[in-house]
């Protein structure tokens, strides 16, 4: 099962993924990441995968869904700290991923969660 951890920093929401993300806990993600897009309206929610270990199809459409929402709500999303298969799966899916170097800084993330990777 995955799980979801926030932090806010002005205007822009993380959300730190971890677990393994197939259809039932994606159901989940998406009931959790649509309650903190409606609650908390940030401008952009930032979705960091570092802690997901498996991804399939369902985590595609639930990135899918949760940018529709965003933008339905005059916000965005970004994805970010994809580790290398989950890059695959994104690229295929056409899911913008880009090195962390060149964002802004973000806030630490919570312990079970800091594994490197791409940011979006």
């Amino acid at each position: 099962m995955a799980n979801v951890s926030f932090s806010a920093a002005g205007d822009t929401l993380y959300a730190y993924l971890a677990g393994e993300i197939d259809h039932d806990a994606a159901q989940h993600l998406r009931l959790c990441l649509d309650d903190a897009l409606t609650c908390r309206a940030p401008r952009v929610l930032v979705m960091d995968f570092g802690g997901v270990g498996f991804m399939d199809s369902s985590g595609v459409g639930l990135i899918l869904g949760r940018q529709r929402r965003a933008k339905a709500l005059g916000g965005s999303i970004r994805v970010q700290h994809a580790p290398p298969q989950l890059r695959r799966v994104l690229a295929l899916a056409r899911i913008p991923c880009a090195d962390p170097g060149g964002g802004p800084e973000q806030p630490e993330q919570p312990a079970q969660n800091d594994k490197g990777g791409i940011q979006a």
